[in-house]
């Protein structure tokens, strides 16, 4: 039995190796914000089948360029979910970009860093700094790559939501360095049962003590409360949540809706009354498929 998932498992992740279009690494030089410290990420299969990296210390891009792209098309980087602690990178990454892929866009899924004290000088801001590099890097590669500079937007599941929600609202405050003045806002969002709050009465208790410890200060629980950080500048979002989900509740989506609302800001909300968390792109309580309601709002916003 050891055998056969073994093999399943080299066997799984050489597929999505070869499938992948290439790999890069986020920063040509030292990480930013990192302790010397050796590699232990793993990757491995867990019992309900979905693909697991954990303690990722080198955070990475990994592109998928569609077959029959148009001119300066859209992208979308990617934020697998995983409360911090680990990136569900199958069903939240590499199937989400192979279906953006199917429509014409170019996905970027992030392998963003694992907040980790004994690996990070200051772990709270390490998942944000990879997100706005990887912002930066597709926006300076755009012409390279067949992007719209335009048209580069963050999507997030779970915990990657609050960390695509976070790059939607901090952009301001570059945790990167950026000679080149790069503007290091995505032009749109794509929210999927995310955390957004870390407020009492909205947290996901693992996500909020796994970035910024267990006993965080009220200024901090603000500042990555991010239904409290939208302004008229935040780019608009698509959210999807399960009115039933027991893990991230459907009040995160619900506030951070009303605050682009209150913001002059129209994007959609699509609140399923099942599905509980971690559906991926398939709701099984419904026939309903959230990504045929995504592909309808990003052709009448022209991104596709």
């Amino acid at each position: 039995m050891k055998f056969t998932i073994v093999v399943f498992l080299i066997c799984f992740i050489f597929c999505l190796s070869t499938s992948a279009q290439q790999i890069i690494p986020l920063y040509n030089t030292a990480i930013p914000n990192s302790k010397p410290a050796a590699d232990k990420e793993k990757s491995e299969i867990n019992k309900d089948g979905i693909l697991i990296v954990s303690h990722v210390s080198i955070p990475t891009i990994t592109m998928y360029v569609p077959a029959n792209a148009s001119s300066q098309h859209s992208a979308v980087i990617i934020c697998p979910g995983g409360a911090y602690a680990f990136l569900a990178a199958g069903h939240e990454g590499i199937d989400v970009a192979k279906q953006f892929n199917e429509w014409g866009i170019t996905a970027f899924v992030l392998k963003y860093r694992i907040p980790d004290d004994s690996i990070m000088i200051d772990k709270t801001i390490a998942p944000l700094q990879d997100a706005q590099r990887a912002i930066q890097l597709v926006r300076e590669h755009a012409t390279e790559w067949n992007i719209d500079t335009a048209k580069i937007g963050i999507m997030g599941f779970s915990a990657g939501g609050h960390l695509a929600s976070t790059a939607s609202t901090h952009f301001t405050h570059a945790l990167i360095d950026n000679p080149l003045h790069t503007s290091l806002r995505p032009d749109f969002s794509i929210l999927i049962y995310p955390v957004i709050s870390f407020s009492d009465s909205l947290k996901h208790t693992g996500s909020r003590n796994n970035l910024i410890g267990y006993n965080p200060s009220e200024k901090t629980i603000a500042t990555y409360s991010n239904e409290l950080q939208v302004t008229p500048q935040t780019p608009k979002a698509f959210l999807v949540h399960a009115g039933d989900d027991a893990v991230v509740s459907v009040n995160n989506s619900v506030r951070y809706y009303e605050a682009l609302l209150k913001n002059g800001i129209y994007g959609e909300l699509l609140l399923y009354p099942q599905g509980g968390h971690g559906f991926g792109m398939n709701n099984k309580t419904t026939p309903d498929k959230w990504m045929d309601h995504l592909k309808n709002w990003m052709l009448s916003n022209k991104y596709l």
